[in-house]
């Protein structure tokens, strides 16, 4: 009776085990997600700043050009300098969001492993032959 009731816990624990464990890889799948993600939005950030920098460089009176689908368009050097101080501060916001969600989903993660690891060790400690040697 004991041997039943004892393996029917071992079941349990094993099914919790899985299911924390899948919790875990999706935390993880999330983790990477979000550092793709993280990495295109900075690479995007360095880029803009560049542009802001060699719009910086020009004199009032210079040609800006906006390339639209395959056309080039006039566009007037305050508005270019306007967009592009509009797209990195956008960027910027994307990034400290993107900072959160990771702290966030790493937190998640840590709780999850000790928890993988505690059930480990239970079902370990239920096994005959290997607990109370």
């Amino acid at each position: 009776m004991a041997s039943s009731s004892s393996s029917a816990a071992m079941r349990e624990l094993q099914r919790e085990l899985e299911t924390k464990a899948n919790d875990l890889s999706k935390l993880q799948k999330d983790i990477s997600k979000n550092h793709q993600v993280r990495k295109k939005y900075t690479i995007q950030l360095g880029e803009n700043e560049l542009v802001l920098k060699e719009l910086d460089l020009l004199r009032e009176d210079a040609n800006v050009f906006k390339l639209i689908g395959p056309v080039l368009v006039k566009q007037d050097l305050a508005e270019a300098n306007a967009n592009v101080r509009k797209r990195i501060d956008y960027i910027s916001a994307e990034l400290k969001r993107l900072d959160a969600t990771l702290q966030d989903l790493e937190e998640k993660q840590n709780s999850k492993k000790e928890a993988v690891f505690k059930l480990q060790q239970k079902i370990q400690a239920l096994q005959p032959g290997k607990a109370k040697a």
